[in-house]
């Protein structure tokens, strides 16, 4: 699985990582979470995400890791408006996970002023590596943005996929120019985007590019920008951690002729012409058709990136389907 630099350039990481909410406390639901983390490890899945919020996806986690600790990379987050409980979820994750968190993150920007001191100094004593603030919501990314303007956070954490772009506008332009790493929440849009996937006919076009699956098609299209470097996707099943795009399509992997995460088809759209607008979800539905117009569009019309690069592509592919 391609790698990409987070943080500065201080720590590889694989492009694809396990989210862990809601998914693993199901797999050990039916006694799988094991199971279901050794399977993603083998399969190439080093990085995963989990946070106090999850309820006890924390503790599942380092069990599951039990050995394999030294294999991988865990962003966990603080999750609270007190400063003395942030300093005890410190504590008990630096202790489940072998004495340290790669990537600490302040979950949903809650309390960050009072927490950010705390994870400083943890990175002092190298009980964390990398310093980093999540929000899913657009109406708090001004927020988000100031931190990031600060210069004391590595990284963020956000939701991206062809249903919610507002990150192209300010958050993913101010993390290119300040180098901070990306992570991405949502590459399924919550499941809205798998409802309804498209056949095997239809993914056709994208099978010179390393795509076979919907899933594969949603978590690249991300990845298709360059400054994000990890897509987070979620699964209770062990199955589904080996239907993740595959390992071999990297630069100097044993299939020398696989393309790279950024190697879609070429844009098709005429120069000049703004895209059509966005098809929109009926009110009262979170069903969102695979082959809206969202996916035609490279980039957003009034994207602030104004990328003419491989950003986004694959649309034109889609299209054809």
């Amino acid at each position: 699985m391609e790698d990409r630099s987070l943080g500065g350039g201080r720590i590889s990481v694989p492009v694809v990582g396990l989210g862990t909410w809601q998914r693993l406390e199901a797999a050990a639901a039916a006694g799988r979470h094991r199971e279901l983390i050794g399977t993603a490890v083998t399969a190439g899945i080093r990085l995963f995400d989990t946070s106090p919020m999850y309820g006890d996806a924390e503790r599942l986690l380092a069990d599951a890791l039990d050995g394999r600790r030294d294999e991988v990379f865990i962003a966990d987050k603080i999750w609270t408006p007190s400063a003395q409980e942030g300093a005890a979820q410190l504590a008990r994750a630096v202790d489940w996970y072998g004495g340290r968190v790669d990537l600490m993150q302040i979950h949903n920007l809650v309390s960050w002023p009072a927490h950010l001191p705390m994870l400083q100094a943890a990175r002092d004593r190298r009980q964390v590596g990398l310093i980093g603030a999540t929000h899913y919501s657009q109406a708090a990314f001004g927020e988000l943005a100031e931190l990031m303007r600060s210069g004391q956070i590595d990284a963020v954490q956000v939701p991206y996929n062809p249903a919610q772009r507002e990150v192209e506008r300010i958050i993913l332009p101010l993390a290119g120019d300040l180098g901070l790493g990306v992570l991405l929440m949502r590459p399924f849009g919550e499941g809205d985007l798998t409802r309804r996937p498209p056949g095997q006919v239809e993914l056709e076009p994208l099978r010179p590019f390393g795509v076979t699956t919907w899933g594969q098609a949603l978590i690249k299209w991300g990845l298709s920008d360059p400054r994000a470097h990890v897509s987070l996707a979620a699964t209770a099943h062990p199955a589904g951690s080996r239907r993740t795009p595959r390992p071999d399509h990297r630069p100097g992997s044993a299939r020398t002729s696989a393309p790279t995460w950024n190697a879609w088809p070429p844009r098709t759209d005429q120069p000049g012409r703004p895209p059509g607008p966005a098809q929109r979800r009926p009110r009262g539905t979170r069903r969102f058709h695979h082959k809206a117009y969202e996916f035609r569009r490279m980039p957003a019309h009034g994207c602030a990136c104004r990328s003419r690069t491989a950003q986004h592509a694959g649309e034109a592919a889609l299209a054809r389907a």
